[in-house]
């Protein structure tokens, strides 16, 4: 397979309207539960291209078929995606990357970043591989939060972990130096960041830490980019409408003071 020319990573803060996919649909889980979904839309492509003309530089794609079974299952979905939005937007891709030929056949596709996370977590070695093989700016690891534990398989209630603290730091010591923080108890409820455990990590002063799960408005925006975060990612709150995208967008290159 040619491997798709990459766009250039947009700097600044940013802002990363999500596409949860599930059995080729649009969808969201509530706290990462399966059995508490709802599905936004058929045709994810069409939403991506939505996304790109409201003025997104990121999309947060995510195939939770493939985070639930250990391996890629949306693969000509996230394609679609990709090719929908063409270079003008770049794409991050989460969701059964387990090992680096899966991560390398996601960058190939013209993902501009994969998301790693519960192999990462096992293993703080793979994450160290995938950026020496890849770039440290071609690869995230996902930090699902519950009760201060970093976890892997986040979906599963009772999963066993490690303090998050210890987690991040141990991936930034391989090279990590993108982290994407869930708070669980908070995903998709629209209740607002966890505040208190993302501070917490963009403390450590290890990497750039992006915030996920409960960012539903301009304030709570403002609010993750005060405390130092690099970027949040937004899904249910725009779905809803309860967030305008293209308004939120300006209002994130106004605050970081990018073009």
């Amino acid at each position: 397979m040619l491997q798709r020319m990459q766009p250039e990573l947009p700097n600044g803060f940013q802002l990363l309207p999500a596409i949860d996919l599930r059995g080729g649909k649009v969808v969201r889980l509530s706290e990462g539960d399966f059995a508490r979904e709802t599905v936004y839309g058929t045709d994810p492509a069409e939403v991506a291209r939505g996304f790109a003309a409201a003025g997104a530089r990121w999309i947060h794609v995510v195939d939770l078929d493939g985070a639930r079974d250990g391996a890629r299952r949306q693969t000509e979905v996230v394609a679609r995606i990709v090719a929908a939005v063409g270079e003008s937007v770049a794409c991050e891709v989460a969701g059964g990357l387990r090992d680096e030929g899966a991560v390398g056949a996601a960058l190939d596709a013209g993902a501009a970043r994969a998301v790693v996370g519960t192999a990462a977590l096992r293993d703080p070695a793979f994450a160290e591989r995938l950026v020496a093989r890849f770039g440290v700016q071609r690869i995230a690891v996902a930090l699902d939060v519950r009760d201060g534990l970093a976890v892997g398989q986040g979906w599963v209630a009772g999963a066993s972990g490690v303090p998050v603290e210890e987690a991040l730091a141990s991936l930034a010591d391989r090279g990590a130096r993108t982290f994407i923080v869930t708070a669980i108890e908070r995903d998709g409820l629209l209740t607002g960041p966890n505040l208190d455990l993302l501070g917490r990590m963009v403390a450590l002063n290890r990497g750039d830490v992006i915030a996920s799960a409960g960012v539903s408005s301009l304030a709570e925006i403002a609010a993750v980019h005060t405390l130092g975060c690099a970027g949040a990612i937004v899904g249910r709150a725009i779905y809803e409408g309860r967030l305008n995208l293209a308004e939120a967008v300006r209002f994130t290159a106004e605050a970081s003071g990018t073009p």
